[in-house]
This record gives C-alpha cells, sequence and structure tokens, in this order.
C-alpha cells in the first residue's frame, strides 16, 4: 500500500508547526539575549559609577562623586528591573524550548512512519518482480521441456513406417 496523501499532508503540517516552533524559540532566544545584554550594560554601568566615585574622592571634585553615586544608583535600578524579565524570559525560552522538542519528535515520527510505508512496499514490490521473473522462468523451462519431448513423440510419417517394415523383412 502506498503512502497516502494524508500522511504526506501530516508530514508536511508536522515540518511547519516544528519551523513555527523553532523560530518562535529562536526570537525568545533573541529577547533573552536582548535583556542578558542590557543586565551586563547595567553592571558595567555601576562599575563605571564606582570608579568615578574613587576617582572623584581622589580629585576631590563633588560633581563627579555625586554622578558617580547616581550611575550606581541607577545600575542598581536596572538590575533590580531586569531581573524578573529575565526569569519570565528563561522560564519562556525553556517551555518553547520543550514545545519545539515536542514537534520535532511529532515530525520524526510520521517521517519514521512514512519511510516504514515506504520500506514495506519496496518489499513487496521487490517480491512481486522476483515472483514474475520466477513464472517466467518456470513458464519457458516447462514450455522447453514440452516442445522437446514433442519432438521425441512426434508422430513418424507413414512412408517412413513402411520403409522401416520393408527393411525388417
Amino acid at each position: 500500500m502506498a503512502v497516502s496523501r494524508a500522511m504526506r499532508r501530516l508530514l508536511r503540517v508536522r515540518d511547519i508547526q516544528e519551523e513555527q516552533s523553532k523560530l518562535a524559540l529562536e526570537s525568545a532566544q533573541g529577547e533573552l539575549n536582548r535583556l542578558e545584554q542590557a543586565l551586563a550594560a547595567a553592571v558595567d554601568l555601576g562599575r563605571r559609577g564606582r570608579n568615578l566615585v574613587i576617582a572623584s574622592a581622589r580629585s576631590g571634585e563633588l560633581p563627579d562623586r555625586l554622578a558617580g553615586i547616581e550611575e550606581t544608583y541607577a545600575a542598581a535600578r536596572r538590575a533590580v528591573a531586569l531581573e524578573p524579565m529575565i526569569a519570565e524570559a528563561r522560564r519562556e525560552v525553556g517551555e518553547l524550548r520543550r514545545e519545539f522538542l515536542i514537534k520535532r519528535v511529532e515530525r520524526r515520527q510520521a517521517e519514521t512512519l512514512i519511510e516504514e510505508n515506504e520500506a514495506r512496499d519496496a518489499v513487496v514490490a521487490e517480491r512481486r518482480v522476483q515472483q514474475a521473473l520466477d513464472d517466467w522462468f518456470r513458464n519457458r523451462m516447462h514450455r522447453e521441456g514440452t516442445e522437446a519431448g514433442a519432438e521425441r513423440t512426434a508422430p513418424v510419417p507413414a512412408t517412413t513406417r513402411d520403409e522401416d517394415a520393408t527393411e525388417k523383412l
């Protein structure tokens, strides 16, 4: 039995679903990366603020010290705001990854069913071809045997019988 159109359609649908799931995962992963880069930038801003405070303590510049303190606080506020967003993004990426893997398994199962069906069809077709060859060969051997037997049992013409009979006398 050939692979049905419905099975091929199912495989196509599973393939499209897997691709959509993969795109959603990549998008969520990109968003997570963007948030993590923003957190890294906040940490860097805090580091620069602390360095500015240290440098202003040596030079005695009050505006630099105040700017450094404000940068440090701003960086801390950003980090506090970004952490729950990063946690949510990680959870979403994990969920989308799980869904993607499920879709991949479903597609592979459909592929396996189709491949098994095609392999079974190939075996059946090979058996049919071999059976046809065996039948052809058997018929040929039978036909050759019949023709050889017909030559041995062919009636002898009457004139030959008469000549044989006269010779025996």
